[in-house]
């Protein structure tokens, strides 16, 4: 009698996690196609084969690209090779990447690097370059800090950032020495929990603020907390819940806590968010078919997509397609940043595509 009740729960089991299962494929999209939208002006960067998943522009033009994620069930076209950041100068007519040097005893061979920020320490005489790197050794979570040496292309190792909070860190935006927010996209650390944290949509990921004096959780209730970046006034927080396919405008408070003023719904799944220097809209790396990132077959690849959000802070901000594509061409787009007229494009763990608008 026992077994037979064991069995009939068992079955019971099996029934709703499949219910569930359904309910999270129709709830991200699972089977969405997209209609290709793509600049005539366009190309690939044959430099970078095994991804660019976050990218950041100064604003002289030089662009940091970090390149090579390993990230749990993700594809990873180099796995034996550690990652990398990439430079690029959008004022070369023909642009092409270099990856930079690192120095200053930093273990080179257990670099995942995942979201970047620049920091502009702006001093009297001249400015210097910081560049903070969500990196994943061991599969754990930290932030690395480097300095930019622009004259020998290459980066200096300064420090590692740990704490009990950030744990499953995706995206870091900087603004002030040591003093960042950060996103955490998945409450359990171990891979099928995670899973299973996703088709329950437990919303328990959240946005912390980092300092040497305080570390903070200000934003809670994501269902995956994932790309984050800051309007050129620095009053605003973006924020992308990827699984639930929006993004969150905060308002930012002189403490660093940051209160939700609205949630724009985009159909897609949302990864990493950028600012137009320009206009101040927001470019957003998106995934139309999810389950074909989980479920690699490079005979039907995942697809593309790249948003962009007009008057974000208004009753109906605009948006419109800037890029998409069927994964012909780029597969599993994270972020795309703009400078003067031209986009880079970049992917979880495929290529790297420039474009002139």
């Amino acid at each position: 009698m026992g077994k037979l009740v064991a069995l009939v729960l068992l079955g019971v089991g099996l029934s709703l996690v499949g219910e569930m299962f359904l309910a999270f494929r129709e709830r991200v999209n699972a089977s969405r196609e997209v209609e290709p939208v793509e600049p005539e002006n366009c190309h690939l960067i044959e430099e970078l084969e095994s991804g660019s998943e976050d990218i950041d522009i100064l604003p002289s033009g030089l662009a940091f690209i970090s390149s090579g994620l390993k990230y749990p069930g993700m594809p990873n076209f180099a796995p034996d090779e550690p990652g990398k950041i990439f430079l690029m100068d959008l004022n070369e007519q023909n642009p092409r990447a270099q990856a930079l040097e690192i120095s200053g005893g930093f273990d080179k061979e257990l670099f995942n690097p995942h979201g970047i920020s620049i920091f502009i320490d702006k001093g009297k005489t001249y400015n210097t370059v910081y560049l903070y790197v969500v990196n994943h050794p061991h599969m754990k979570s930290t932030v690395e800090i480097f300095k930019f040496e622009e004259q020998q292309r290459s980066l200096v190792y300064l420090k590692t950032i740990k704490h009990e909070l950030l744990k499953s860190v995706n995206d870091i935006v900087v603004l002030g020495p040591e003093q960042f927010y950060a996103t955490r996209d998945h409450y359990f650390t171990n891979s099928l929990l995670s899973f299973f944290e996703m088709i329950l949509d437990l919303r328990w990921t959240y946005v912390l603020f980092y300092s040497p004096r305080e570390v903070k959780v200000v934003a809670k209730g994501f269902c995956s907390a994932n790309g984050i970046t800051v309007s050129a006034d620095q009053k605003y927080v973006y924020v992308a819940d990827v699984a639930a396919k929006n993004i969150h405008i905060m308002e930012k408070h002189d403490n660093w806590d940051l209160t939700q003023l609205k949630v724009i719904q985009l159909g897609t799944l949302v990864d990493n968010l950028t600012v137009d220097p320009a206009t101040g809209d927001i470019l957003a790396g998106c995934h139309p078919n999810p389950m074909k990132l989980l479920n690699y077959n490079p005979e039907d690849p995942p697809g593309s997509e790249v948003l962009r959000i007009q008057n974000v802070l208004s009753e109906k901000p605009r948006v419109s397609t800037v890029y998409a594509n069927n994964g012909s061409v780029l597969q599993g787009t994270s972020v795309a940043s703009v400078y003067h007229g031209k986009i880079l494009i970049g992917t979880v763990f495929h290529k790297t595509l420039y474009c002139e608008l």
